[in-house]
């Protein structure tokens, strides 16, 4: 296949992708602001309503990598296709929910369908784009899900005035409409005929639905007995499924690709930095609120957070097709470092600009950072197994997500989520993703030796550490 696609056929296949990713981003983030509704009009506890989110998002990770390793067999584009239309008749079923248990399914449903589409969206943006523009492409892309990630709420809002709960949900199906429409433009690069592990599937969402559940249930849950066996047996389910992964030629786990210690250092990274990132964006509202604050200038204070990133994610996806990825993702760190650090000793009665400017500050040290990173793990991979980078990549977005909140909800349990321990933690965790990043501008990470002849390591010319 020739090095992206021709012009205007480019422009066309962006759009499409660009709608599907708004589509799964939106639709999956704007039932939070519906929770108190939904609890009301089915009758049911709010504690019990949230897992319509939280089934959601360990569905998601479960799911990622099993169904990457499925489209490198049945094809990208039918995958994510296949996920949209998936994901738009569950959309669609929500209007039948008149119970949780229906409701739980029907969200467990979408999950299944945007796993599909997020597992192997960044393998098709690297067929659109040449390699050289690589880096703009996914900075793209970032920004697409960033802003739909904002948008969200307010979108779920707006329906929510004029409109009963379920429509909130099909506020997102005409992005399915213009994505689907635009899909002739997508890539389809051809599958690989091998025979897909459907045991090393199983093993894979065992390992991170048994961990992920097992430290949820140990924040909420009233068993921790229950909670710590539940978690080792997910340990002991990945160390198994680990051991067999060894010896695949095509794991669903990519061992192959996080054996190269640049890939492993930026998925340790990225995922070290979306934890960090998670944990202050879930634990400032806590603390706003403990100071005074009205849930809508708590609003107004984050949102610099990502209309920062907005601006910086593109500028960053632009600087990594030129300058290695190790120094953007250390001088974002350090940014971040410094934003967190002066978070964590804001006056003892801060103003809305106190607040706001080390917002900015924090997400544009974060957007410098991520961007990069993304494109340095997809790139660093052999073409095809694009499918299996780009599942790394979103897999990683989502447990550090995941584990953030889950942190979060611990040290709000110990009765130190509200005050500057958290935004501490995350300046710890950034120093250990910097270090990560600017550990791959050593000479034996940045060239390491060919040991597969099978993969095909690109140039330094194609990707810059």
């Amino acid at each position: 296949m020739s090095d992206g696609l021709p012009l205007p056929r480019r422009y066309a296949a962006i759009a499409a992708m660009s709608f599907g990713s708004a589509l799964v981003v939106i639709d999956g983030g704007v039932a939070n602001v519906a929770l108190p509704t939904i609890a009301h009009d089915l009758n049911v506890e709010q504690s019990s309503v949230v897992s319509i989110v939280t089934i959601y998002q360990v569905t998601l990770v479960m799911l990622m990598l099993p169904i990457a390793g499925l489209g490198e067999r049945i094809g990208l584009k039918r995958t994510y296709q296949g996920g949209q239309l998936i994901f738009t008749i569950a959309t669609l079923l929500c209007f039948f929910a008149k119970s949780l248990p229906f409701l739980l399914i029907v969200r467990a449903v979408q999950a299944m369908g945007a796993a599909a589409v997020l597992s192997v969206a960044s393998a098709l943006i690297r067929q659109i784009y040449p390699s050289s523009h690589l880096g703009r492409g996914l900075a793209i892309n970032s920004v697409v899900v960033t802003s739909s990630a904002a948008a969200a709420p307010t979108i779920g809002g707006l329906v929510l005035a004029v409109a009963p709960w379920p429509w909130v949900f099909a506020s997102a199906i005409p992005f399915a409409i213009v994505s689907l429409a635009l899909g002739r433009s997508i890539p389809d690069p051809k599958p690989r005929h091998t025979t897909f592990d459907v045991a090393g599937a199983m093993m894979c969402a065992a390992m991170f639905g048994l961990v992920i559940g097992g430290l949820e249930s140990g924040v909420h849950g009233d068993s921790p007995v229950v909670s710590a066996a539940i978690t080792l047996a997910g340990l002991v389910v990945g160390y198994y499924f680990i051991r067999r992964e060894q010896h695949e030629s095509h794991p669903i786990l990519p061992i192959d690709l996080l054996a190269r210690p640049v890939i492993g250092l930026s998925a340790i990274g990225g995922f070290v930095a979306f934890t960090a990132s998670m944990a202050l964006l879930i634990s400032t509202p806590f603390r706003l609120q403990a100071l005074g604050f009205s849930a809508a200038t708590i609003g107004a204070a984050i949102a610099p957070w990502p209309m920062t990133n907005m601006i910086v994610a593109p500028l960053a996806g632009y600087l990594s097709d030129r300058v290695p990825a190790g120094i953007l993702g250390g001088i974002g760190m350090a940014v971040s470092i410094v934003a967190l650090t002066l978070i964590a000793f804001m006056p003892a009665h801060p103003t809305y600009f106190d607040i706001a400017w080390r917002m900015a500050l924090c997400g544009s040290g974060f957007g410098l950072y991520l961007p990069p990173n993304a494109r340095l793990i997809i790139g660093s991979a052999p073409r095809e197994r694009s499918a299996a980078a780009g599942s790394l990549v979103s897999t990683v977005r989502l447990s550090g997500q995941t584990t953030g909140a889950t942190l979060v909800a611990a040290l709000l349990a110990m009765e130190i989520g509200a005050g500057r321990v958290p935004p501490l933690i995350s300046a710890t965790l950034a120093l250990i993703a910097g270090l990560c990043s600017v550990a791959r501008l050593r000479p034996s990470i940045r060239n390491p030796s060919l040991t597969e002849t099978r993969a095909e390591i690109p140039t330094l010319r194609q990707t810059r550490y």
